[in-house]
C-alpha cells in the first residue's frame, strides 16, 4: 500500500511507535524512526523494520525543541530524498491530580506532546506544500476527547492535537495534504502493563468488547490513512477504543 514512500515517525522507538513503523515498513514504506532517548530501543525496531526490505534509519531528537526538529525534518529529507508520510507519536506522561501537579509536569507534557506535533508540522509544512501531496497523522488519546482525572496535562495535550489537527487539515486541504488524527483507548503496552489487576478490571468492565486494543490495531489504521486508499478523508478523529466512547 505504500510502496516507494517514505514514512517519518516520533516515538518509533517501542509500543505503538514501533508497531507503526514495523507496519509502514511491512506495506513497503521506507522508514525514519525518530527516539528521544533509548537508543538501544530505536536501533531494534531499525533492525526490525530492514527485514521488509526497505530503507530505514534512526534519528535522536527531542521534538520539543523547534530548533532541533528542524535540523532533523532537513536531515530526513536530504537522507531519503522526501516525506511522504509524517507520524507524530512521541509523548510522555506526569499523571497527577492538579492540585500536585507542579508547573514543570504541566509545561514538559505540553511541550513534547503537543508542540512537539507543532514543531514537525511546522518544518514539513512547506515540503508537503511544494510536493502538492502529504499524509500527516497525529496520534492523541481517547483521554482528549473525555478528559481524565489525574491526566489534565496529558488531556490538554492531547486535545490540543485534535484542535491541531483539524486547523491543518483546512489550511492544507487544497494542496492534497491530509491532516488526521487517532485517538486510541486502552492499548495493551508497557504503560498498561504496569497497572494493577484491580484497575485492569475497572477499564475492561468500561469497554463494550471487554478487551484492551492492541498496537497492531492503532498501526493499521495508520496505514490506511497514509495509504491512497485514504486521499478523501482530512480532519477526522478516529477512535480506536472497542467502543469506549461511542
Amino acid at each position: 500500500m505504500l510502496s516507494g514512500k517514505t514514512a517519518l515517525i516520533t516515538g518509533a522507538s517501542r509500543g505503538i511507535g514501533r508497531e507503526i513503523a514495523l507496519k509502514m515498513a511491512e506495506n513497503g514504506a521506507n522508514v525514519a524512526i525518530v527516539y528521544a532517548g533509548n537508543e538501544v530501543a530505536a536501533k531494534e525496531s531499525c533492525e526490525l523494520a530492514q527485514n521488509f526490505g526497505v530503507k530505514t534509519q534512526i534519528y535522536c531528537c527531542d521534538v520539543a525543541d523547534f530548533d532541533k526538529t528542524k535540523v532533523l525534518i532537513q536531515s530526513v529529507i536530504e537522507d531519503f530524498g522526501g516525506i511522504d508520510i509524517l507520524v507524530n507519536n512521541a509523548g510522555i506522561v506526569r499523571d497527577a491530580l492538579v492540585l500536585s501537579m507542579s508547573e514543570d509536569d504541566f509545561d514538559s507534557v505540553i511541550d513534547t506532546n503537543l508542540k512537539g506535533a507543532f514543531n514537525m508540522i511546522k518544518h514539513t509544512y512547506t515540503h508537503f506544500m511544494r510536493k502538492r501531496c502529504g499524509r500527516i497523522i497525529n496520534i492523541t488519546s481517547i483521554t482528549g476527547v473525555v478528559g481524565n482525572a489525574g491526566q489534565a496535562n496529558y488531556a490538554s495535550a492531547k486535545a490540543g492535537m485534535i484542535g491541531l489537527t483539524k486547523s491543518v487539515a483546512r489550511e492544507l486541504a487544497a494542496r492534497n495534504v491530509t491532516c488526521n488524527a487517532i485517538a486510541p483507548g486502552f492499548i495493551q503496552t508497557d504503560m498498561t502493563d504496569k497497572l494493577s489487576d484491580k484497575v485492569k478490571e475497572t477499564v475492561l468492565s468500561s469497554i463494550p468488547m471487554k478487551k484492551m486494543g492492541s498496537p497492531s490495531d492503532v498501526a493499521n489504521m495508520t496505514v490506511f490513512l497514509a495509504s491512497d486508499n485514504a486521499s478523501y478523508i482530512t480532519g477526522e478523529v478516529i477512535k480506536i477504543d472497542g467502543g469506549l466512547c461511542m
